[in-house]
């Protein structure tokens, strides 16, 4: 017995949040957002498989029309998180990212590209609702980062060192609040010399 479309597409939905992590694609329709519950689980890991490589040069936007290219990021360590305000794991792991954003500034910069299409439509209300002390929303609606990260997963987070070369990245929800995580930026910002 088949199941009909929309059971299908709900269940393939669930199983990709259950795994902590959201596939690119936005929802056909802008969706309510869900009532807060229980945070989305965090199942990502650090992954070092493509350490080495250069940080993409792409041209970013915020709700106001700033721009900011990423290939001019260097001389700082840098962590890119790519998201959205439709996948739950992204939402957990914000609060987590404007307090290391807070706890490393001056040392690192964190820059969450929202990869919602809707843009500023939707990440403007997110962002005064959360009142972040320390993230700024930048606009990717072409997706253009996530296409040059590869995967197609939301969260995909990646850290490059002050010379804009990939340390490591995490694909899915991650605690950024752990031990783990705080070893893993202080690689960038207190190189082994």
């Amino acid at each position: 017995m088949s199941l009909p479309l929309s059971k299908l597409s709900f269940t393939l939905l669930l199983s990709t949040a259950l795994l902590g992590a959201c596939s690119k694609e936005e929802p056909a329709q802008p969706q309510e957002q869900p009532a807060k519950t229980e945070p989305a689980p965090l199942t990502g890991k650090i992954d070092r498989t493509r350490a080495g490589e250069l940080l993409p040069a792409v041209n970013l936007i915020d709700p106001a029309g700033k721009q900011l290219n990423t290939g001019a990021l260097s001389g700082q360590p840098v962590l890119i998180n790519l998201w959205a305000t439709w996948c739950a794991p992204c939402v957990t792991e914000m609060p987590m990212l404007d307090d290391l954003a807070g706890e490393y500034e001056g040392k690192l910069r964190v820059i969450t590209v929202s990869q919602d299409l809707q843009g500023a439509e939707v990440v403007k209300p997110f962002f005064a609702k959360e009142k972040f002390k320390h993230l700024q929303p930048w606009l990717d609606t072409e997706t253009e980062l996530s296409t040059k990260f590869g995967g197609g997963v939301l969260p995909t987070t990646v850290l490059y060192d002050s010379t804009g070369t990939e340390i490591a990245r995490v694909v899915g929800g991650y605690d950024w609040s752990s031990p783990e995580a705080h070893a893993l930026v202080d690689e960038a910002v207190e190189p082994a010399t």
